[in-house]
């Protein structure tokens, strides 16, 4: 495996061997070259950031769900080390190249044309992209396919990218050859945008998969992970009969759903946007309940949801983006969320962080609460030059602050997800503590303080909940550096057998001896390189709190508030 470097600004590029990176992968790829070579302290959209795309360990084998990929810089939405996951064909496509990693450095000049970048088996080739500028994903993802093959995939960015809006995404195909798998947190798009490039376009024809240093043993032990995935109520049957949607009435019934901009804890019109309807829905209009988001899912908790003629309208549709255009905002017409998923995958803009927007510029009356087609035509000025699109395309702290909103749901300038603190406390630690701000995927707790997988911790108690969040952090980080998809976190809390098969799958692939202990300190160091770059970038123990009426306000229909101390979430911190 080589790391390929690419000079934005001269378009010179180099492989080199990994050196003082190797062992690492995915997210412990990109966490520790960023630490490595970034200043902490440089502006997010300057030449001396760089953006690093990686592999995970596990990715380009046939490891069942290993093809995730991260997305590591310093994030112009927060100012802290990011790093932003994605499903997609990517991945696998970069390590069948024998790439580990593509590092994107320096920064051309701002009148400079966009270009692409073309990975293939004869090498690496820049194009001029202005045909491609100022394109929405979907149309350029046509265009690519056409100029490079139909078997290609990429990472590509639409408008809010270009125009370097804070909330931007970096999108990736799917195996559908659709863009709607998103590293969508942390405006990634932007830092791509700022080096002027449109997208990075994968052809691994006449590659074959990655090669297991003992084939046998690789097999039986890839053998026994597919059984354990399929044989867990969650990955096997829960999320692919109905998507991660599937937790939309878990937790309203909870009183855990933030409903108006986190004033309410449930929402009337739950089960007419709950998993279960859209599974409903997408098979009478005859779409897909079931697809994977990358070549070797097993879970297969994607889908294809069709509008009204039957014409595809938005995969991936996922818990988090429907709550954040529903609930959040007092959206309950299925077709107007749909329609603001499609938007932010076609324009390059995180889900979460637009919901949180929009229910803000509510707040402030920019528009009326619930109407769906105003906030759809919001939504797309983030894609143009219009000053308001700009305000919205920054995020929701930007949105606040330019209509005089003060309950503003973010830490560290990154909006809270789908699950409210105060209801189920171990989240809100792992929003207050992560290195990334406010971040679910970080830390679920909601898996045991709701769902009861791996454990059993009271949601409403702040017992026990820091330990819980740190020892979920780590396990995060690992999964995400081995490139496998987070949820098969529920399958291996539940069963003993699930991290030793996992570390099984990595000495076999490689040769080299690896254990449970092994896997832990891969998280743990992961998470250690991200505290050490916060740190210099001027991060500390005050930046980890949650906004303060979550104490002040108690959330309806439990009536709690936040109420763990600076002190209580210290316990999350890895040391």
């Amino acid at each position: 495996m080589k790391i390929l470097r690419i000079n934005t600004r001269t378009r010179e590029h180099r492989f080199e061997e990994l050196g003082k990176y190797a062992g690492l992968g995915g997210r412990a790829l990109t966490s520790r070259l960023v630490l490595s070579e970034v200043p902490a302290d440089c502006h997010p959209l300057a030449a001396a950031n760089k953006l690093v795309a990686a592999a995970g360990i596990l990715t380009g084998s046939v490891a069942a769900n290993s093809g995730r990929i991260s997305v590591g810089a310093k994030s112009p939405l927060t100012g802290t080390i990011k790093e932003s996951n994605s499903g997609g064909m990517f991945a696998q496509k970069l390590a069948r190249l024998g790439i580990l990693a593509v590092v994107l450095e320096d920064c051309p000049p701002k009148d400079a044309p966009p270009v692409n970048i073309c990975i293939n088996t004869d090498g690496v080739s820049v194009t001029d992209a202005s045909a491609y500028a100022g394109k929405g994903t979907y149309e350029c993802m046509d265009k690519l396919r056409a100029e490079f093959g139909q078997r290609t995939c990429a990472m590509l960015i639409g408008p809010a990218g270009e125009h370097q809006r804070l909330a931007a995404s970096i999108q990736f195909s799917d195996p559908e050859g659709r863009p709607a798998r998103a590293a969508g947190r942390g405006g990634l798009g932007a830092v791509m945008g700022s080096k002027k490039i449109k997208a990075v376009v994968l052809d691994d024809a006449g590659c074959g998969v990655v090669s297991p240093a003992e084939p046998e043993r690789f097999k039986d032990a890839n053998k026994r992970w597919v059984e354990i995935l399929k044989s867990h109520p969650v990955t096997g049957q829960g999320l692919p009969a109905y998507g991660t949607a599937i937790l939309v009435n878990i937790i309203n019934e909870a009183g855990a759903l933030p409903t108006k901009n986190f004033r309410f804890g449930r929402f009337e019109f739950a089960a007419d946007i709950s998993g279960e309807t859209i599974a409903e829905t997408i098979s009478k209009r005859g779409g897909k309940t079931k697809e994977g988001c990358h070549s070797g899912c097993v879970i297969q908790c994607s889908q294809s949801y069709l509008d009204k003629d039957g014409k595809y309208l938005t995969s991936g549709f996922e818990y988090e983006t429907i709550w954040a255009m529903g609930a959040n905002s007092l959206i309950k017409d299925l077709d107007d969320i749909a329609m603001l998923d499609r938007t932010c995958d076609d324009l390059g803009l995180d889900t979460i962080e637009m919901g949180n927007t929009i229910a803000v510029a509510m707040d402030g009356g920019v528009i009326a609460w619930g109407d769906g087609k105003a906030a759809i035509e919001l939504l797309r000025k983030a894609g143009t030059k219009d000053p308001l699109g700009a305000i919205v395309g920054n995020g929701c702290r930007y949105m606040a602050e330019a209509v005089g909103v003060t309950r503003v749901p973010v830490v560290k300038g990154q909006s809270l997800p789908a699950y409210d603190p105060r209801v189920v406390k171990g989240i809100g630690v792992t929003y207050a503590t992560s290195t990334m701000g406010a971040d679910h995927t970080a830390g679920y707790a909601v898996a045991q303080n709701i769902l009861k997988v791996g454990g059993d911790v009271d949601p409403h108690s702040k017992a026990g909940q820091a330990e819980l969040s740190k020892n979920l952090q780590v396990a995060t980080a690992a999964v995400d550096s081995l490139g496998l998809c987070l949820f098969v976190a529920f399958a291996i809390l539940d069963n003993d057998k699930g991290v030793p098969t996992i570390a099984e799958l990595v000495s076999s692939l490689t040769g080299k001896p690896y254990g449970v202990d092994d896997v832990v300190a891969l998280g743990a160091a992961t998470l250690k390189d991200e505290i050490d770059f916060n740190r210099a970038a001027g991060f500390n123990a005050h930046h980890d709190q949650l906004p303060r009426f979550f104490s002040e306000e108690p959330l309806p229909p439990h009536n709690l508030t936040w109420d763990l101390t600076e002190e209580d979430l210290r316990g999350a911190l890895v040391k």
